[in-house]
């Protein structure tokens, strides 16, 4: 399964029972969390997120409501006596405020861990099933995306037709990469033995950001975009002024990126009721749903 579960969906402050950005990334075997702004162990807890499972964090930037959760969990996976190593990309302050308030409160942690800097657009993560990249946004510090890629085979074993043709179990890898195989001088060809597999699936990660038109090349033809979205179209003097995007302009990032769907968050203290981002991003492009915290959105 490849899906992301929202555990917060709002801006800076706290508000209408909305907690702040916090997302985590099924993709097969792995939960991967993205952003973790205050009160995300309180929503793993509420929504039965095994977070022990988790072995990388990414931060997309040192804004309170990204990652002032992070230390507490850090605190936590140590209580709970956890012993594989946790990988967290972040820029590169984070390393410091971490280990400071680690060393005021001699605290030692019982699992290595492991920070790794967000400098250059560059490929973070490249593991057997998936890989995950970054990219630079426009916010008022440094600020970074993420897209997660699944990785898979180009074809998938037709295990009656294998089975048929005595085909060795050790021979299915390269038969997933495309080749022939050749028993007592006869090639039976790789299409008879497999069938395609599924395209490879995408998700992308747009954190805060004003609108830029030169961001849609950079999650070109991804499966699933989420967008920030802090404000409507009636404070857009507010989203320039403090680097952020509309609903609006989320939606037509997500058209001209050409993604198939679109999810809208990171919505402002400023709105109790969430209906209109809806509506106004639909005007633009119309598959997109609202990051509710606890929904799971799941990319076919």
């Amino acid at each position: 399964m490849f899906g992301v579960t929202i555990l917060g969906n709002n801006s800076a402050l706290p508000a209408y029972n909305r907690h702040p950005a916090a997302q985590v990334i099924t993709l097969n075997d792995h939960l991967l969390l993205l952003d973790c702004g205050e009160g995300t162990q309180m929503q793993m807890n509420l929504y039965r997120i095994r977070r022990s499972r988790i072995n990388h964090i990414f931060i997309s930037h040192l804004h309170g409501d990204h990652y002032f959760g992070l230390p507490g969990l850090i605190t936590s996976y140590g209580l709970l006596h956890r012993s594989q190593p946790l990988h967290i990309y972040a820029p590169a302050s984070l390393k410091n405020i971490i280990e400071i308030q680690l060393k005021v409160s001699d605290t030692k942690m019982p699992y290595p861990l492991h920070f790794h800097t967000l400098e250059g657009e560059s490929l973070l993560v490249d593991e057997d099933n998936f890989s995950v990249e970054s990219f630079k946004v426009y916010h008022r510090i440094d600020c970074w995306g993420f897209i997660f890629r699944e990785k898979r085979k180009p074809r998938k074993i037709n295990i009656e037709a294998v089975n048929r043709n005595k085909v060795p179990v050790e021979f299915y890898e390269k038969l997933q990469q495309g080749e022939n195989y050749i028993s007592n001088g006869i090639t039976i060809p790789n299409e008879v033995l497999t069938f395609p597999n599924k395209p490879p699936k995408s998700y992308a990660y747009s954190a805060d950001t004003m609108f830029k038109e030169e961001l849609a090349e950079k999650v070109k033809n991804v499966d699933m975009l989420f967008h920030e979205a802090t404000y409507l179209e009636d404070k857009m003097d507010k989203a320039v002024s403090r680097y952020h995007s509309t609903a609006g302009q989320a939606a037509m990032l997500a058209k001209l990126a050409e993604v198939k769907k679109l999810i809208i968050g990171h919505f402002s203290s400023n709105y109790e009721k969430l209906d209109d981002f809806l509506l106004e991003a639909k005007a633009v492009f119309p598959n997109v749903e609202l990051a509710l915290e606890g929904e799971t959105f799941i990319i076919t």
